[in-house]
């Protein structure tokens, strides 16, 4: 790629600025499904999936020039809130775009690098080589948040073209849990521990936001009273559990909450919604005989 169409990528960019087993078993501990979706993430990827039917569909019915006229239409039928519809040839030319990378529309970006450094367009090409359809992960700043988030795209290729329709994966905060958690806390406290366990288990149930949940801990026996991402799981014992470095993590909170009745327990867990294994934080408080926790994943 020549010096210019470096800068120029940069200044695409500057406009716009502008998981793996653990000790225990994660399927075990944390279900058995493969890649679980937050609520959240799964409605953005279920309109993205829809609405990548939709212009394959358009493409095979329409033609590619037409096709490519209505994907490039900021005010036609393939832009969705959040999501839009990007296509790149087989080479890496950006064919159209309604989104940051608009401005790449007629540009060779198969070198294009996200902001980790990853050649996350050459990973759409040579997927598409021995895939009509799959997934990329990226991490793309979101114009909404203004913030570099991981993102999603998928793709289906239909002859020489790849459709893609990217989502981005939300990311709770130091701060969001510590609210969630005082939260969690206090219902606890005016409703009594089984009702405020049987919120934090519903999915709807006010306690469950993107990828942060309350969980809730008996001090005495180690079980789960409460999981709010994985409901299934309450009654399993998980003083047994590790996490991928071998940590006895929740043995760790049990005499956290027992010796100081609050504090953060670091660790290393699969994220349900990015699938990887990734550095953890949870905040937990001591209620009678019991201990709430919501955890948080280190920034990227």
């Amino acid at each position: 790629m020549n010096l210019n169409l470096k800068n120029l990528l940069a200044l695409s960019m500057a406009a716009v600025l502008g998981s793996a087993p653990l000790a225990f078993s994660v399927s075990a501990a944390e279900g058995t499904a493969a890649r679980p979706l937050g609520s959240v993430e799964r409605s953005h990827a279920k309109q993205a999936a829809e609405l990548l039917d939709k212009a394959v569909a358009y493409l095979q019915a329409n033609g590619a020039e037409q096709a490519l006229a209505a994907f490039n239409d900021r005010k036609g039928p393939f832009v969705m809130g959040q999501h839009y519809v990007f296509v790149l040839d087989t080479q890496g030319s950006m064919l159209a775009s309604n989104g940051a990378s608009r401005s790449l529309v007629g540009l060779n970006v198969a070198a294009l690098q996200d902001a980790a450094g990853k050649p996350f367009m050459r990973e759409f090409i040579d997927k598409a080589k021995n895939a009509d359809s799959g997934t990329v992960d990226y991490h793309w700043l979101n114009p909404t948040t203004n913030k570099v988030e991981n993102k999603v795209s998928q793709f289906r290729r239909v002859g020489e073209h790849i459709l893609c329709v990217g989502y981005y994966i939300p990311r709770g905060t130091a701060e969001q849990a510590r609210a969630l958690l005082d939260k969690a806390v206090a219902l606890t406290r005016e409703l009594g521990p089984e009702r405020a366990f049987e919120r934090f288990n519903d999915p709807q149930g006010g306690f469950v936001i993107n990828d942060e949940y309350v969980f809730a801990i008996g001090l005495e026996d180690g079980r789960y009273r409460a999981s709010g991402s994985s409901p299934n799981l309450v009654g399993l014992d998980v003083r047994a559990v590790n996490d991928a470095a071998g940590k006895p993590l929740f043995k760790e909170m049990i005499e956290l909450a027992r010796e100081q009745g609050e504090g953060t327990v670091d660790y290393v867990w699969r994220n349900p919604a990015t699938n990887a294994v990734e550095q953890k934080h949870s905040l937990i408080q001591r209620v009678d005989d019991v201990l709430l926790g919501v955890g948080y994943y280190a920034p990227n």
